[in-house]
C-alpha cells in the first residue's frame, strides 16, 4: 500500500477544546500522525512524503472563496487584537434567534467572524492551522492524483492510503467543526472527478457522522455519500446523520446514513455494512473514496463503538472487497494502545482482497 503523508501538519497544534463543559487537553494531537506512519512503516507500507503547494483548483467546488480566506487570514486579525487569546475558540455563534450577520454581509469583527465559521469549540485556530491544514488536504490531493494516474494506464483496481491529519469530514463548504477545516474526504473525491471519474462513492466509516461531507454533496448524484456512525439523537454532530436524510433536489437518493446503537461491536457493524455495500454497487462509482476513521475502536478515547483489531481486519477486507479504485483517507481515530494496530489491521485486510 502506498501510504501518503506529510510532517507539516504538525503547525496545526490545538491546545484544547470543551467536552461536557470541561476544557480538556485536544484529542487530535500531531503525535496521531506519528503513531499511524510509524505503524504503516512497520507493516512494510510504501510511505511517500508529500511537499510543496497543493494546486488551488483542487478546492474548486468544495470551499467557499470567503472562507478559504477566513482561514488564511484568521490568526493575523485575531492576534492584533489586545488581550488575544492563545487560539481562536468562538464564543458567540448566530442562533436561529438572529440573522446570520448583516442584512448586507457578513460581520466585519473577528470575533464574530469566527463564531460564523467555526460551528463549534472543537476546531481552535492557532499561528500554525493554516499551513497545517493545507498540508493534509494536500495529501489527500496527492493520494487522489495517484489512484487516477493508474486507473488512467488501465490498472484495475489502483489504491492508496492519504495519511491526512488533521481531518476533514466535519467540515462544510463554508464552516469548520469537529477538529476539521478542509474537507480532504470530499478533496479527493472532487479531484476524482476532475481527472475523469464520473461517479464517485464516498464510505464513512468514522464513529462520527461525516456531516461536512454530506452536506457539500447534498444536491448532487454525481458523488453518493454513505455513512455507518453513532446515533446522532446522543452522540455528535447531534444535528446531522439522522436516516431520513437521503439528499435533496437533484441529489435525493444520493446520500446514505446508517446510525447505529452506542456499544455497536464487530459483527453488528458489519452487519450494518452490508446495506451500505448494496447501495454503493447499486450506484456502480468509477471510484471509491473512504472515509477511515479509526475511532469506531473499543478502546478509542473517544469511545462509542465497540469494534476490535480483529474487527478493523474484517472492515479493511469489506472494503477492498468492492474491487474499486480507492483512495483511504485518515479521519478520526484518537491515541490509544491499539491505534496503529487498528490502521495496520484495516489496511491488511483491504489488501488481502486485492492480491
Amino acid at each position: 500500500m502506498r501510504a501518503f503523508y506529510t510532517n507539516e501538519h504538525a503547525s496545526h497544534d490545538p491546545e484544547s477544546f470543551i467536552a461536557r463543559g470541561q476544557v480538556c487537553p485536544c484529542p487530535e494531537q500531531a503525535r496521531r500522525a506519528d503513531i499511524l506512519l510509524a505503524a504503516a512503516r512497520d507493516a512494510n507500507h510504501e510511505t511517500i512524503a508529500c511537499t510543496g503547494p497543493m494546486a488551488a483548483e483542487a478546492l474548486v467546488g468544495i470551499h467557499d472563496a470567503d472562507y478559504l480566506n477566513f482561514l488564511a487570514t484568521a490568526w493575523e486579525h485575531w492576534s492584533a487584537l489586545p488581550d488575544f487569546g492563545a487560539e481562536i475558540v468562538p464564543n458567540v455563534h448566530p442562533s436561529r434567534n438572529m440573522a446570520n450577520g448583516r442584512k448586507n454581509g457578513r460581520p466585519n469583527a473577528i470575533v464574530a467572524l469566527a463564531g460564523h465559521y467555526q460551528a463549534d469549540t472543537a476546531c481552535p485556530i492557532g499561528p500554525g492551522t493554516w499551513d497545517g491544514i493545507r498540508a493534509s488536504a494536500t495529501v489527500a490531493v496527492t493520494a487522489a492524483d495517484a489512484v487516477m494516474a493508474d486507473r488512467a494506464a488501465g490498472q484495475p483496481m489502483p489504491h492508496a492510503y492519504a495519511l491526512c491529519r488533521p481531518p476533514g469530514h466535519h467540515a462544510y463548504g463554508d464552516q469548520a467543526g469537529g477538529f476539521c477545516f478542509l474537507n480532504n474526504t470530499a478533496i479527493a473525491a472532487q479531484r476524482c472527478r476532475t481527472l475523469g471519474a464520473d461517479r464517485v462513492a464516498i464510505l464513512d466509516v468514522d464513529v462520527h457522522h461525516g456531516n461536512g461531507t454530506q452536506g457539500i454533496f447534498y444536491k448532487r448524484a454525481d458523488v453518493l455519500t454513505v455513512s455507518l456512525h453513532g446515533d446522532p439523537s446522543e452522540y455528535y454532530p447531534y444535528f446531522a446523520g439522522y436516516a431520513d436524510e437521503a439528499g435533496a433536489e437533484g441529489g435525493l437518493g444520493f446520500n446514505l446514513n446508517l446510525p447505529l446503537a452506542q456499544g455497536t461491536g464487530d459483527s453488528e457493524y458489519l452487519k450494518a455494512f452490508a446495506a451500505a455495500e448494496t447501495r454503493i454497487r447499486g450506484f456502480s462509482p468509477d471510484v471509491l473514496i473512504v472515509a477511515l476513521g479509526l475511532d469506531a475502536s473499543v478502546s478509542d478515547p473517544l469511545a462509542y463503538f465497540g469494534l476490535t483489531t480483529e474487527g478493523f481486519g474484517k472492515l479493511g477486507q469489506a472494503l477492498g472487497g468492492f474491487g474499486l479504485p480507492t483512495v483511504l483517507v485518515q479521519e478520526g481515530g484518537y491515541i490509544s494502545p491499539v491505534l496503529g494496530d487498528n490502521l495496520v489491521a484495516a489496511l491488511a485486510g483491504f489488501e488481502a482482497t486485492r492480491s
